[in-house]
């Protein structure tokens, strides 16, 4: 009768929370009444009891006022907060005078932030705890800011039920939607927390230790491969001219490259360009591999879609969603295949550079990205070239090609041309297995933090009990 609507028959008294009255349909939608029957068989209390302070957002000081930015605080804003992490390219850095302006909300370690507007609810509620490595750090008025009294509550704890499925159900219970879904402090104060014993709490923590513990010995890992790649090249501790004047003849500059600008001829290019050629073997991206170009077939009903959003430029790695075909966007473009590299060619400086690894099947990448496949006997393996690009060194000769102010981009034919050089194979191999064991590392961490939402979810549906057998399980 009702044509698969979903009807829900709600008492009025049902509709104000404290003083707060809702009306609106998608906040009585059957699912979220299912969660608060489960939560309620375990003690709750609201999340604003459980602070040492008020829930507060942070703020955007003016961009007017220069004296603000170009610091070392990063500003946190929406797309740099991810579920349980955050994204290490920053649009802005505060300075210390425009980390005071916003004071109140200067992160501290152990902080939780939470996502709060944003154009779906796959942006609202995304919620990570601080660690040291992150701070000095500020956040912009799109996030809220908690800060758990540890005397009641462990963070851990509250940063994992946030990273829940229950814990998203319910901010995403107490959202509102108009032109974008919207949280606000006093809503994100109203969340239901169930109490658990301490012991399981603990528990929590320490798998989330054994989480970063394994994140930062990743990074090390793919530290020493870089600095192990960069000592072959005699470049680790290289540091280009810092002259900015050159003296071109006509025929050389502009004969050649076609470009007029200054940029493109500062003396720190050629300075990289002669030890690189100097350091080894030299050669070219386009000799050792091909550029993909190939288009999907537009009849297939989706794909795993990668944009330039969807790579980790701190560690490389990258996501895909599936989308159908009718909603991709107009730049995904490109077929790509395991073991293709990506290398992005607007903002080429982030180093959003990344290989596909995965058998999915029917992937394809934006435009946005140059994708380069190793010829049948290239010299150079693929994971030795992304690391290679991803070094401070690579990332300053990309800036080189940059055409454009505001949104910076290179061309294809840029990327082919890089000059690369031919690496010694037994530095190879290393440099390979090195990258193996940084991700194997990763991979671990992933699973040891599923591990944790998991054992909050059983704690939840069944009993802490249950729940802390699931850890020690895998402790054994």
């Amino acid at each position: 009768m009702l044509g698969g609507l979903e009807a829900v028959e709600v008492k009025l008294s049902d509709t104000i929370d404290g003083h707060i009255f809702r009306f609106d349909a998608e906040h009585y939608q059957k699912i979220y009444f299912k969660i608060k029957n489960i939560l309620s068989k375990h003690k709750l209390i609201n999340l604003s009891n459980l602070t040492t302070q008020a829930i507060s957002t942070g703020h955007t000081p003016s961009m007017k006022n220069r004296g603000f930015y170009g610091g070392e605080i990063k500003f946190i804003k929406t797309d740099n907060l991810r579920d349980n992490f955050i994204k290490p390219y920053f649009e802005n850095y505060l300075s210390e005078l425009g980390n005071n302006d916003i004071k109140r909300t200067q992160l501290k370690q152990d902080d939780i932030i939470v996502t709060i507007i944003g154009a779906t609810k796959k942006i609202v509620g995304r919620a990570t705890k601080i660690n040291s490595e992150i701070l000095p750090a500020n956040i912009n008025q799109n996030i809220a800011l908690i800060r758990v009294d540890r005397e009641k509550i462990n963070p851990d704890f509250i940063n994992i039920y946030f990273n829940s499925y229950y814990g998203k159900q319910y901010l995403y219970y107490l959202s509102r939607q108009t032109e974008q879904v919207n949280l606000n402090c006093e809503e994100i104060g109203r969340v239901k927390i169930p109490i658990f014993t301490s012991i399981f709490q603990n528990k929590i923590e320490k798998l989330i230790k054994s989480v970063h513990e394994k994140i930062e010995e990743s990074k090390a890992n793919y530290q020493q491969t870089e600095n192990l790649l960069l000592t072959e090249l005699g470049l680790l501790d290289f540091k280009p001219s810092v002259e900015n004047i050159a003296i071109k003849s006509l025929s050389e500059s502009f004969g050649e490259s076609g470009r007029l600008d200054s940029e493109y001829y500062q003396p720190k290019y050629d300075d990289i360009e002669n030890k690189i050629s100097k350091s080894t073997n030299k050669s070219f991206v386009k000799d050792q591999f091909i550029q993909v170009k190939k288009s999907f077939n537009k009849s297939k009903q989706g794909y795993n879609y990668i944009e330039i959003g969807n790579v980790n430029v701190s560690d490389g790695t990258n996501v895909f969603n599936y989308v159908e075909t009718e909603y991709l966007p107009a730049n995904a473009k490109i077929n790509v295949a395991n073991g293709d590299l990506l290398v992005s060619t607007v903002r080429p400086n982030r180093g959003a550079i990344t290989i596909i690894h995965t058998q999915e099947k029917d992937l394809i990448v934006s435009g946005a990205f140059t994708v380069l496949r190793k010829k049948e006997g290239g010299k150079i393996n693929t994971q030795v070239l992304q690391v290679l690009l991803r070094t401070k060194i690579y990332n300053e000769l990309l800036l080189k090609y940059n055409v454009g102010t505001q949104y910076p981009v290179i061309k294809d034919e840029d990327v082919m041309n890089l000059i690369i050089p031919i690496i010694d194979k037994s530095i190879q191999n290393q440099v390979e297995e090195k990258i193996e064991s940084s991700f194997k590392l990763k991979a671990e961490s992933k699973q040891l933090l599923e591990l944790a939402k998991q054992a909050v979810e059983i704690a939840i549906e069944q009993n802490e009990e249950q729940a802390i057998k699931l850890i020690e399980g895998h402790e054994g």
